[in-house]
C-alpha cells in the first residue's frame, strides 16, 4: 500500500513523520484478517466462536456442548442433573487444538438446570463455568455463581429494523439496576416501563447502558466481567433485555452497549482466570498478566483464539440483542504496554515510541471492521483519555475505525474549574478553547460528566456547586444564593458543552435535574446498603422542588439542538470572546449562544458582532420555568444595528442585555426556516 493514500497523514502534515508506524499498524490489521479469514472467508464467518462452543441444541432435540480448554486433561459436566456429581455419562471427549466435546440427549439436561464444568488438569482439578454460557446466576442464600440451561420460547421482536439517529447523537448512559427508586436491585422490565418513558421525554435518542456483561461483584459497576456473552442475571432475563431494546426502539431510541474487552475479573470459579487450569490461555502469563491498577486480568491479543473469543463476542450481542453498537470501556488501557498509567502525552512521540501494544490496536481495528460489517449503522465510542490520533478515523483512512471517542478532557476541566478558580476568573477564551480544540477529523462525544464523576471518591458538578446547602435550600420559596448560583451555572456549564458537540452528548442518569449525593454500591464499608445506589425520581417530579426546573432546561436544550438538522455538523464560529467582561458569543447554523459568565455584573445593550438580521431569543437560561429570574425578556426580537467599519463582513452589531451568570440562544430569521428533524418541536 502506498504510503500517500492514508489520508490520516494527509489530513494532517505534522503525522509524516511517524508514515512508517501509522502504516505499520494499518498493515498488520490486514495482515491479521487475512490470516484469520483465510482465502475464502470473511471477518464474519471467522467470528462465531459462540454459535460453536457453549451449549447448544442439535437437529434431533439433543444438546453439544463444546469448550476449548487445551490444558485440560478431563472435563465433566456437573449440574442438578447429576446431582453435582461427577458422572461418566457427563464427561467431555477431546477433540482437535484443545476443544472439548459432548454429545447430550433431549432429557439429559433441562430447561432451568444449573450447571458447571469440573475441570481437570496436570496437578489440579477445579469447578468452572463455561466461557461461553449465556446465563450466569447467583444463589441467594450461598452467594456460589453457575451457568443455567436456558432454552425458552425465541423472543419476537417488534421492531425489525432500527437505524439510530446519530444528528445529532444524544445520549442518556444509564445502568438497569441503580436505575430505580427503592433501595434495592432494578430489573431490565422496570426500567422498560418506568424509565425508558422519562428518557424519551427528555429528548435524548440514544441510551448508554453499563454492566451488562455477568460480573460477580455488583460494585465494580460491571467492569469485573466473568461471563462475557451472559446478560446480567441480577437484572432479570435475557427475554427481559430483549424486550427492553425493543422498546427503546419503538420509542426511537438506540441501545449502545459499554463492553468491556480492555480487561477481566481475576475469580478463577466464576471467570476465565484459569479456566483450563493454565494461567495464559486468555491471558497473558508472564508479568504482564494482572493489571496494575485495576486489580484485573490482561487479555492476550496476539493470540488468534483471544481475537475469536472478543470478535464473537461483539458478533453476538449486535445479532442476538440488537445492541445498536458499543462504548468500548478502557481504551487507553489497551493501547499501551504501560495501560497510559503515569503518562503524560504531550506530544506526537508519545503515541509512536514503540510502546503501543500493535496486537491490541489490531484486535480494535477488527472489531470496528466487523462491527460495521455486520450493522453499517452501529455506533462505536473509545473511552479513550490519551488523544491518539487516528482513534475515530475510519480504517480506510488509516484510523482505527471507531465513529466517535470520549472528549474525557473536558469533564476534568470543569472539575478543575470548579475546585481552582474564583468566578471571577473563569475566562471565555479558555473555555472556548478547551470544548472546540479536538481533531478535525474525529468525531467526540462531549460531556460535562459521567458516571465516573458521580461515584463515590468524586463529586457531581451539582455537588461540587452547592453542596450541604441542597438538603436545605432546594424549595422553590427558597431563595438561597449559593443554590442560584449552582443552579445558574448548572445550567450554563452544561449548555455552552452541549452547543459545541462535533459529534454528540452525553449525560449520567439523574445528572440532567442535578441529581444529589454520589453512587455507592452495596459494600462491606457501608453496611451492604442500597441508599446511594439507587436514583431519587421523586425529587425531579415534586413540583415544590427545584429539581424539576433544572430538567425542564435540560429538556429545553436537548429539544433545541435535536431540532436542528445535523447540528454537530455545524461549524463553530467564534462572533465574540472578551475575558474581562467574561462574555462569550458563537454561532452555529442560524442560532447564536451568548454567554455572560461574569458573577456581579450586569451589560446593558452589549455588542457582539453578528450576521445581520433579526434575531429572536428561544432558550434562556434566566428563564423562572428553569429557575431564573426573567431578567431577558424573551418576547423581545433584536435587530442588528449597522456599522459602516464592519459593512463588508456582512456583521452587524446585536446589542443584548446579558444578566450575570446567564446565557441565551437566539435564532437569525430567514426566509425559509431551518430544515427540522424534530417535528413539532417549537423553541
Amino acid at each position: 500500500m502506498k504510503k500517500k493514500t492514508l489520508n490520516i497523514i494527509k489530513n494532517d502534515p505534522w503525522l509524516e513523520p511517524y508514515t512508517d508506524a501509522i502504516v505499520g499498524r494499518h498493515n498488520e490489521a490486514l495482515n491479521k484478517e487475512a490470516e484469520l479469514c483465510g482465502p475464502d472467508g470473511t471477518l464474519e464467518s471467522f467470528a462465531n466462536a459462540h454459535n460453536f462452543f457453549g451449549l447448544h441444541h442439535t437437529a434431533d432435540g439433543g444438546w453439544v456442548f463444546r469448550e476449548w480448554a487445551p490444558n485440560a486433561t478431563a472435563i465433566t459436566l456437573i449440574g442438578d442433573f447429576s446431582k453435582w456429581k461427577i458422572m461418566k455419562k457427563y464427561a467431555l471427549k477431546p477433540k482437535k487444538n484443545g476443544v472439548w466435546e459432548i454429545k447430550l440427549k433431549p432429557n439429559d439436561i433441562h430447561h432451568g438446570d444449573l450447571y458447571k464444568m469440573m475441570v481437570s488438569w496436570d496437578g489440579g482439578q477445579g469447578e468452572r463455568i463455561p466461557a461461553y454460557a449465556t446465563r450466569v446466576v447467583q444463589d441467594e442464600q450461598t452467594k456460589v455463581f453457575s451457568a443455567q440451561v436456558w432454552s425458552p420460547e425465541p423472543y419476537k421482536w417488534k421492531v425489525r429494523r432500527f437505524r439510530p439517529d446519530t444528528r445529532p447523537l444524544m445520549i442518556y448512559e444509564c445502568h438497569i439496576g441503580m436505575a430505580q427508586e427503592r433501595e434495592g436491585v432494578g430489573t431490565y422490565t422496570e426500567f422498560r416501563d418506568l424509565i425508558l418513558p422519562r428518557i424519551a421525554a427528555d429528548g435524548y435518542n440514544a441510551i448508554q447502558i453499563m454492566a451488562i456483561q455477568e460480573h460477580p461483584y455488583y460494585g465494580s459497576f460491571g467492569y469485573h466481567v466473568s461471563s462475557f456473552f451472559a446478560p446480567s442475571s441480577r437484572f432479570g432475563t435475557a427475554e427481559e433485555l430483549k424486550s427492553l431494546i425493543d422498546r427503546a426502539h419503538e420509542l426511537g431510541i438506540a441501545v449502545i452497549m459499554d463492553i468491556v474487552h480492555s480487561h477481566a475479573v481475576k475469580n478463577e470459579v466464576e471467570g476465565l482466570g484459569r479456566l483450563d487450569g493454565s494461567y495464559n490461555q486468555y491471558f497473558y502469563g508472564d508479568s504482564r498478566r494482572e493489571h496494575p491498577a485495576w486489580d484485573s486480568l490482561c487479555f492476550d491479543y496476539g493470540k488468534n483464539d483471544v481475537l475469536n473469543f472478543l470478535l464473537s463476542n461483539c458478533k453476538y450481542w449486535l445479532q442476538e440483542f440488537r445492541f445498536d453498537g458499543f462504548r468500548f470501556d478502557g481504551v487507553t488501557s489497551m493501547l499501551y504496554y504501560s495501560h497510559g498509567l503515569g503518562q503524560a502525552f504531550n506530544g506526537y512521540d508519545d503515541y509512536y515510541n514503540g510502546g503501543q501494544d500493535t496486537n491490541a490496536i489490531t484486535y480494535l481495528t477488527l472489531a470496528n471492521k466487523l462491527i460495521h460489517k455486520i450493522n453499517p449503522n452501529a455506533i462505536t465510542i473509545a473511552e479513550e483519555m490519551s488523544g491518539m490520533p487516528g482513534l475515530a478515523v475510519p480504517i480506510k483512512d488509516g484510523g482505527i475505525g471507531f465513529d466517535y471517542r470520549m472528549a474525557m478532557g473536558i469533564p476534568d476541566y470543569w472539575i478543575k474549574t470548579l475546585k481552582e478558580k474564583k468566578d471571577e476568573d473563569w475566562h471565555p477564551t479558555s473555555i472556548f478553547w478547551e470544548l472546540t480544540n479536538r481533531r478535525a477529523d474525529e468525531k467526540t462525544i462531549s460531556y460535562v460528566e459521567s458516571h465516573d464523576q458521580a461515584l463515590v471518591g468524586d463529586k457531581t458538578v451539582i455537588f461540587r456547586l452547592i453542596d450541604k446547602e441542597m438538603y436545605w435550600h432546594m424549595m422553590r420559596d427558597d431563595d438561597n444564593m449559593v443554590v442560584a448560583r449552582g443552579m445558574a451555572l448548572h445550567k450554563m456549564i452544561r449548555l455552552v458543552t452541549a452547543s459545541t458537540i462535533n459529534g454528540g452528548y452525553l449525560n449520567f442518569m439523574g445528572n440532567e435535574f442535578g441529581h444529589p449525593e454520589w453512587i455507592d454500591f452495596p459494600r462491606e464499608g457501608n453496611g451492604w446498603s442500597y441508599k446511594y445506589a439507587r436514583r431519587q425520581w421523586d425529587l425531579v417530579d415534586r413540583k415544590e422542588l427545584k429539581y424539576m426546573l433544572l430538567n425542564a432546561f435540560d429538556n429545553a436544550m436537548v429539544h433545541l439542538i435535536s431540532s436542528v438538522y445535523n447540528f454537530q455538523s455545524l461549524p463553530v464560529v467564534k462572533l465574540w470572546e472578551k475575558d474581562d467582561d467574561q462574555v462569550l458569543a458563537y454561532m452555529r447554523g442560524d442560532l447564536a449562544f451568548v454567554f455572560n459568565f461574569n458573577p456581579s455584573k450586569a451589560f446593558t445593550g452589549y455588542g457582539i458582532l453578528a450576521p445581520a438580521g433579526e434575531y429572536d431569543v428561544v432558550l434562556s437560561t434566566d428563564n423562572p420555568d428553569f429557575g431564573g429570574y426573567g431578567n431577558i425578556d424573551e418576547s423581545v426580537s433584536h435587530l442588528t444595528q449597522n456599522d459602516p467599519l464592519f459593512a463588508p463582513s456582512g456583521k452587524e452589531w446585536l446589542r443584548l442585555y446579558l444578566p450575570p451568570r446567564s446565557a441565551q440562544v437566539l435564532r437569525l430569521r430567514r426566509a425559509t426556516p431551518p430544515k427540522s428533524s424534530k417535528k413539532g418541536f417549537k423553541a
